[in-house]
Formats: C-alpha cells, sequence, structure tokens
C-alpha cells in the first residue's frame, strides 16, 4: 500500500521473528526483518521482539551497532516510534540481571543504574550485578519470585489499565481486563517510573504489562500471538506509524 509504513523488524540473532513480521503486515505495515544499523536507522518505525536474555540480546546489539542505531532513531522532537515485544520492552530500561555473566570483570558503577555506560556494559551495583539496558526508561528488569507460582509465567493473563493508560492511543479497542499471551521469567520492578506503566498484570508479584513514553511503547506479553486483542496494539502502532510518518 502506498501510505504503508516501513516498520524494521531488529533482528540480535536470537530467533525466528516471522511471525512478528507477518503480524505487522497484516496490521497494514510494510515489514522489514533487519539487522542493519542502516536499515534501522531509516526506518518509518522499530520493532524490537523479545527473544533470548537481556544480556546476550544488548550485548549483541552494542557489538553490532544496533544500539546506537536505535538510539540515533528514537531519540529527538521527531524520533520515530519504537514498540518493544516482551524482552524488547525490557532492554529499553536502564539495567536487567537475566543473563549477566557471573565471572570476568565489572564496572563499578557509581550511578546504581550504571548512568553513562554504554549498552550491554556489565556493572556492579547494590551487591549484584547487573547488564546497562538501552537507557530510555527509568528502571530495572528483575526476575518474578517463584514462592508459590511457576516461573516462567507462560500462558494467557489479564492486562488492567492504569488511569494514564485509559485512553492511550496505543490502546484503543484494548478493552480492561483483556487476556493475552505471556511467556517470560523477568519484568519490569517497582522502581520503573510510574507514569511510564499504562497496564498493569500481576503474577508472583505486580509488573507493567504495557509502557508508553512519548514514541515509546512497549508489551511484556506478545501481541503477534494474542489473537484480536495483540492484533489491535498492532494495528495501533501501525496507525502511530503512519501519523508520525504523515502518510494518509
Amino acid at each position: 500500500m502506498a501510505n504503508a509504513p516501513t516498520i524494521a523488524v531488529i533482528d540480535y540473532h536470537k530467533g525466528n521473528l516471522s511471525s512478528v513480521a507477518r503480524g505487522l503486515a497484516r496490521a497494514g505495515a510494510e515489514a522489514l526483518v533487519t539487522d542493519d544499523p542502516a536499515q534501522i536507522r531509516t526506518a518509518d518505525a522499530l520493532v524490537l521482539p523479545g527473544v533470548g536474555s537481556f544480556y546476550d540480546a544488548i550485548a549483541f546489539m552494542h557489538e553490532s551497532g544496533q544500539d546506537e542505531a536505535v538510539l540515533d532513531a528514537v531519540r529527538g522532537g521527531a524520533g520515530v516510534p519504537f514498540l518493544g515485544i516482551c524482552l524488547g520492552l525490557q532492554l529499553l530500561f536502564e539495567r536487567g540481571g537475566e543473563g549477566v555473566p557471573t565471572d570476568g570483570a565489572a564496572v563499578e558503577s557509581a550511578d546504581p543504574y550504571g548512568a553513562g555506560l554504554a549498552p550491554g556494559t556489565v556493572f556492579e551495583a547494590e551487591g549484584r550485578r547487573w547488564a546497562r539496558g538501552l537507557g530510555l526508561l527509568h528502571g530495572s528488569c528483575t526476575v518474578l519470585p517463584s514462592r508459590r507460582l511457576k516461573v516462567p509465567h507462560v500462558g494467557w493473563d489479564q492486562v488492567h489499565l492504569t488511569h494514564s493508560g485509559s485512553g492511550h492511543p496505543l490502546l484503543q479497542g484494548f478493552a480492561e481486563g483483556t487476556n493475552v499471551y505471556f511467556t517470560h521469567s523477568y519484568a519490569v520492578d517497582t522502581d520503573i517510573d510510574p507514569s511510564d506503566a499504562v497496564a498493569l498484570t500481576h503474577y508472583a508479584r505486580n509488573f507493567a504489562s504495557i509502557v508508553c513514553r512519548g514514541n515509546l511503547y512497549g508489551c511484556q506479553f506478545h501481541p503477534e500471538k494474542s489473537s484480536a486483542h495483540g492484533h489491535q496494539i498492532l494495528e495501533n502502532f501501525v496507525e502511530l506509524a503512519r501519523l508520525s510518518k504523515g502518510l494518509e
């Protein structure tokens, strides 16, 4: 379609991204699966899918130059729309604990969230090791507690809209209490900015299952696997990309 935005599905070599690309195509986009930083920089919008662990993903993105391409594309007043899915949501934040090597060198960071460090840097803070994320949103990604419930959290679960989520353009037509498909062991923690959480889910603990700030969006669940409800999210994101590009 002439007015279809080109949305880059970022490939960091951790899994098959075809279901995300097909979902975006059905939602009206030209989906481009790419690992090329140049194509990431010039796309109308970006999707970072969720495959693998926090450390492995962000380390590959840094080594390949994808991290800088994403940061260049999304920052500033004309930043392109960005949707993180599952792990892709988590990588928006400042630090994560999944898959961080327990041996080898680690930076001692004066800032507990690794401010000023490059994405993928392993650092020590508050008595543990972290990997620095993209740092676009404040907060941490930590493991869900498994005291009573089985972790990983796999299957259909409810999403509850917050005050800031009601009426948000990403959530048009997405009803309160909708069931969507999750598969994850880590989630954003309670140290995030509460205004970034537009929907919450409770499993083992409360966590933000949808985050939004400006042109940055993220879903802890998999919209491409969540039937009509997930398709609505993808349609809304494609529309946001279309509006951002000025396509009619």
